[in-house]
């Protein structure tokens, strides 16, 4: 794992796995002029291959790749006991291949074609929840609310919230993933381990526990719905 300071600030190494020779340049010039150092490789037998040797502190994986594909990656990583967060990229966007790459260990995935901006965004994301460079990670602070995963206490200003085990997974969940929208079936999957599908009104209803204990009166409200889509916890 290699890391460097370029005016105090921490350079992360990416390692992308990409078969398509266009999008794998562009998209490493883009990592690239966004502050990450870049290892770039066509197909998952390398990819295993830099993984191993590189220590990257986060890999980007096309799911469809000749060989040992980006599943394969993944679950080889997993056996092995190797933790680095992954971001998956995938043109299929049923729910079974979403769930495949969860189950075979992935932390996030994004189906193409996205926007570069939400790729970065989630890219922050995985390394803050790894706690990747930072010394003093374990507590999460958005505005005026302070997460503390280890604990698992929370506090909205000065007052300290009483939440349930769901309820604080849940919240955990959205601040590690500040300003990213998750959609339904992610955060079902994450919390629960299942998506129950759009009759269920679970989540409806853990958001609506959480709003009441996070936004009394005078608080700007934290957890915003973006409709048809899902959720998101951002600065007010």
């Amino acid at each position: 794992m290699r890391r460097c300071c370029h005016n105090s600030q921490v350079t992360y190494t990416v390692l992308l796995a990409e078969d398509d020779g266009p999008i794998r340049k562009s998209l490493g010039r883009a990592l690239h002029l966004e502050g990450y150092r870049v290892i770039a490789v066509p197909d998952g037998v390398q990819a295993l291959a830099a993984a191993h040797r590189e220590r990257p502190d986060v890999l980007v994986l096309d799911v469809m790749m000749p060989g040992v594909d980006g599943l394969g990656v993944c679950q080889v990583l997993r056996a092995e006991g190797d933790r680095t967060p992954i971001l998956m990229l995938t043109a299929r966007v049923e729910t079974s291949d979403r769930v495949a790459g969860l189950d075979a260990g992935a932390d996030d995935y994004m189906a193409k074609p996205f926007d570069i901006e939400e790729l970065y965004a989630r890219l922050r994301a995985l390394l803050r929840r790894a706690g990747a460079g930072e010394e003093n990670d374990s507590v999460l602070q958005i505005a005026d609310l302070r997460l503390d995963p280890d604990a698992r206490r929370v506090w909205r200003g000065a007052r300290e919230l009483a939440l349930s085990r769901t309820e604080f997974d849940l919240l955990e969940l959205l601040a590690r993933n500040e300003g990213i929208v998750l959609g339904h079936p992610t955060i079902y999957e994450r919390i629960w381990g299942y998506d129950f599908g759009p009759g269920s009104k679970n989540l409806t209803v853990y958001i609506g526990y959480l709003r009441r204990k996070l936004d009394p009166p005078g608080h700007p409200p934290l957890i915003h719905t973006v409709r048809g889509i899902g959720y998101t916890l951002r600065q007010p």
